[in-house]
């Protein structure tokens, strides 16, 4: 049987390593039934099928998606250092945090949600289930979880500030676009110590590349803390073979004890 190698967060990011986990994928659970996963002619999985489609013609989003790890420590890793428009304060604040020396004031190390984009990029992963009206994604990480409305919905004024914001959703074409707004300003975009304010907007485009493979472009749209919106793109890729843990961070969370700062 397939084994499945999954690490824990416990250094900032609130996520290295809680534990590190080897074990037949799909322990907990017996008699699962098999999957509609395209194969080769010699019986391997065919991550670069064409990607599904549901009924209404729409690219099928669904599965267990697994990202890859760089994005969590560097948001902008694709990026020159220049290409990230920071205003004064935001760089100041940020050269301070980058070489670790604040790891204690990660929102994560605390136990608090990474926020949106980071938790995209957490080393656990995440369960996307499709509906018509709405999106749903479940974050291993911290055993959280979003909302994306798809029936045209507005945020109201009076709302209430979030660490993941209120997420509506619309296709363009076989992209997903999702508009993210309403955080509280808390979060860091990245393990290196980003930061974010409470004008925070994050547009997500999912695009399912194949069966196997979906890119996520994000912008971050912050006017009190970058002079102007930049763009990134990420990649996951589907696991076909695991199911999500339960995660809980507060459970024996060793990691200020090791950590520098206040």
């Amino acid at each position: 049987m397939k084994m499945l190698l999954r690490s824990r967060n416990v250094l900032p990011l609130g996520l290295i390593v809680l534990s590190l986990i080897c074990r037949p994928a799909g322990a907990q659970w017996l008699k699962v039934p098999a999957r509609a996963i395209p194969r080769t002619s010699d019986g391997k999985p065919n991550l670069a099928a064409p990607a599904p489609r549901l009924a209404d013609g729409r690219p099928d989003l669904s599965g267990i998606w697994e990202p890859r790890g760089r994005y969590v420590q560097n948001l902008a890793a694709d990026l020159k250092p220049e290409e990230v428009p920071f205003q004064a304060w935001a760089k100041a604040l940020f050269d301070e945090r980058k070489n670790g020396s604040y790891s204690r004031e990660d929102p994560t190390a605390q136990c608090l949600p990474a926020g949106v984009p980071r938790i995209n990029a957490a080393p656990p992963p995440w369960k996307l289930i499709q509906t018509p009206g709405f999106i749903v994604i479940i974050y291993e990480a911290s055993t959280l979880w979003r909302q994306i409305f798809l029936d045209g919905r507005e945020l109201a004024e009076d709302f209430t500030p979030t660490w993941l914001g209120y997420s509506t959703g619309k296709w363009d074409g076989d992209t997903l676009v999702v508009d993210t707004r309403g955080f509280n300003g808390k979060a860091w975009l990245d393990q290196s110590g980003k930061p974010s304010t409470d004008a925070l907007h994050v547009i997500e485009r999912f695009r399912r590349k194949d069966f196997g493979h979906m890119d996520i472009q994000i912008t971050i749209d912050d006017s009190k803390a970058y002079t102007k919106p930049w763009t990134v793109t990420e990649e996951v890729r589907l696991s076909i073979n695991t199911e999500l843990l339960e995660f809980i961070c507060n459970e024996n969370n060793r990691d200020l004890e090791h950590l520098p700062g206040k």
